[in-house]
């Protein structure tokens, strides 16, 4: 089926709500786009990106990207960028000051929220920059809606002279559903910046001014939102009930509830409280489904409509599918509820794990095995060294803050911590995004902190995109690549206590976090081998363990990879009367790429490389497998 990227004029294509809007951006004239990856809105500036009359650009971190956006539109152009939830916390300094200035040309905010942490270090209701910044919000259920409400957008920016957020979640953005094809781009004229000092230079004085338009803007929308075609009423035959809803979870409430009248809203912020109303005189039960925090209902409440119910009897957390929701309305509406419904959302549980080689798997097996040690986490791949079998961060907040806490622990440090080292783990685009502040902060403060940042070349855990550190943009073209020794000796970190390792050589690895962490002044360690899912690697031949050699010490299973497995358990009767219990392993040589990490700890020294031989019956395997 044709992308929507490709598409003609009432063409059908099955696209999710990412490349939907993608589609929409580039046909509604825009001329510059900009974004920081983050799940699950990585993806995007990726499609933008395909569209040659869009500039479009991964920027350092997300207020850097909206400020991108923010200069076009004053420059006359439409803007676009994009982010995650809490990408909008860090773009946040530049938005509140923006939906005061207003626009030149539209500029349109994607903010996809997390709904149901599938890769976030919290849950976000991104509605609330609605409220928070006086300016509309559109929330689509599919990628249809997601493809007409950001050409809308567009045209409600102008119209209104506001930014415009469009508040998409995990499923929207995710999810594939038909979109037909309304048109092609329309070029716009750029209009040029029109120096206005009382307008874009928001000054105390300046901004005063702003305010009283601002305020009078928002009572325009509240009158405006009212009529919205986006606001519509789905009239059902069930008397009893009916909701309000947004986004996908009116998809899941017309599937639970399909006799039930449902109001819609597109256009969720300012709320339509006079069709609220009109629906509530019509029902004897209103439910509010909305993922994730009771915006509305406490909205709609305070509006004096008493017949309402919400987060009293649905969950304030992850999304609101059917099988979460009818067993909760069911019980408000007097239904017995059967066992079946209540548990039918359950799935076993599967831990997340790093992959096969990954050049993170020596550095986090060099910390779990060091003592008297704090580990300050960050976000990124490198994360999942708080899990099994490492268990070696002890915090993590959010991007950048490994540095800063790590800072902290040392300045907070009483004498139960006195001989404890402290170790700040970062990633390079990490570092690059909001860790150099950090860092500076150390230096200049005196902090005594060992950096271990981990250049693997990619921000690896949204899909391994290109930053600063790699050479390369967007588009995959030369640019200026960023010398991270240089880089953290300007900001203060001295030569000699610059070292860079192979993650794969440990005692190299764990000699350097031994030395660095003894010396009590800043110190930076930094890896240097490449993601093995973005990068080509030299060849190098798969390794095979010799059962007949393999004690059952297990230590090649400290490091992590995914690779080994266990064949079977042991348990024997040391000389001392203690029971230890031993693992024997294989090697998937399917996936083993010969790092030779597990090499390393290996106490009888049976792992090796796989043979000719054993290559060749590789290959008379996998060929046996070929479909005849």
């Amino acid at each position: 089926m044709t992308s929507a990227f490709n598409a003609k004029k009432d063409e059908r294509c099955l696209v999710s709500g990412n490349e939907a809007i993608a589609r929409a951006v580039w046909e509604a004239g825009v001329n510059v786009a900009a974004a920081y990856p983050g799940t699950p809105s990585t993806e995007i500036i990726e499609y933008l990106s395909q569209y040659s009359t869009i500039y479009t650009e991964w920027s350092v971190n997300e207020k850097v990207s909206l400020e991108v956006a923010i200069g076009a539109s004053l420059a006359g152009s439409r803007a676009f960028c994009a982010m995650k939830h809490v990408g909008m916390n860090v773009a946040s300094d530049a938005f509140m000051t923006q939906t005061l200035m207003g626009v030149n040309a539209g500029m349109v905010i994607a903010v996809a929220d997390d709904v149901g942490l599938s890769s976030s270090q919290n849950e976000q209701d991104s509605r609330y920059w609605g409220r928070f910044a006086h300016l509309p919000i559109l929330e689509p259920s599919d990628s249809q809606e997601t493809y007409e409400m950001t050409k809308y957008a567009f045209e409600l920016s102008e119209q209104f002279d506001t930014p415009v957020i469009i508040r998409l979640t995990t499923r929207v953005c995710h999810v594939k559903t038909l979109l037909t094809i309304q048109g092609e781009r329309i070029e716009r004229e750029v209009g040029g910046f029109k120096k206005d000092p009382d307008h874009w230079v928001m000054t105390p004085v300046a901004a005063r001014k702003r305010l009283p338009i601002m305020f009078a803007r928002e009572q325009k929308l509240r009158d405006h939102t009212e009529i919205s075609p986006l606001n519509s009423l789905h009239k059902g035959t069930d008397a009893k009930l009916g909701f309000v809803t947004s986004g996908p979870a009116f998809l899941h409430v017309l599937e639970a509830y399909p006799q039930a009248s449902i109001l819609k809203l597109g256009f969720s912020h300012p709320a339509p409280l006079e069709k609220i109303k009109s629906l509530a005189k019509q029902v004897d039960y209103l439910v509010v489904v909305e993922e994730t925090e009771k915006l509305l209902e406490t909205e709609i409440r305070a509006s004096g409509v008493l017949n309402v119910y919400g987060k009293d009897i649905l969950p304030n957390i992850g999304e609101l599918s059917p099988n979460i929701l009818q067993p909760a309305v069911d019980k408000l509406l007097g239904k017995e509820v059967s066992e079946d419904k209540k548990n039918s959302n359950k799935l076993f549980p599967r831990p997340p794990t790093m992959c096969v080689a990954c050049p993170h798997l020596g550095p986090y097996f060099a910390l779990a095995h060091m003592r008297n040690v704090n580990i300050t986490g960050d976000i990124g791949c490198y994360t999942l060294g708080a899990g099994q079998p490492w268990n070696a961060l002890d915090t993590c907040i959010s991007m950048g803050a490994s540095m800063g806490v790590a800072h902290g622990m040392d300045k907070g440090r009483g004498d139960i911590d006195s001989k404890k080292a402290i170790v700040a783990v970062i990633g390079d685009s990490t570092f690059l995004h909001m860790g150099m502040q950090g860092l500076v902060d150390i230096t200049y403060n005196k902090g005594n902190v060992t950096v271990l940042l981990l250049d693997n070349r990619a921000v690896g855990m949204t899909g391994g995109q290109n930053n600063p550190g790699m050479g390369k943009d967007l588009h995959n073209q030369d640019t200026v690549r960023i010398n991270f020794v240089q880089l953290v000796e300007a900001l203060g970190v001295k030569k000699e206590r610059i070292r860079v390792v192979n993650p794969y050589e440990l005692p190299n690895v764990m000699k350097a976090l031994r030395e660095e962490t003894k010396i009590a002044e800043p110190s930076v360690i930094i890896t240097n081998e490449p993601c093995v899912l973005v990068d080509a690697y030299e060849s190098r031949v798969p390794l095979k363990v010799v059962a007949e050699d393999c004690t059952g010490c297990g230590n090649c299973l400290d490091t992590g990879c995914p690779a080994i497995f266990v064949t079977h358990r042991e348990t024997v009767v040391k000389p001392n009367g203690r029971e230890k219990e031993l693992a024997f392993v294989r090697i998937d040589s399917d996936v083993c790429t010969g790092c030779n990490l597990c090499t390393k700890p290996c106490a009888p020294d049976c792992i090796i490389p796989m043979s000719g031989k054993d290559l060749q019956q590789k290959v008379v395997e996998f060929r046996s497998q070929e479909p005849k």
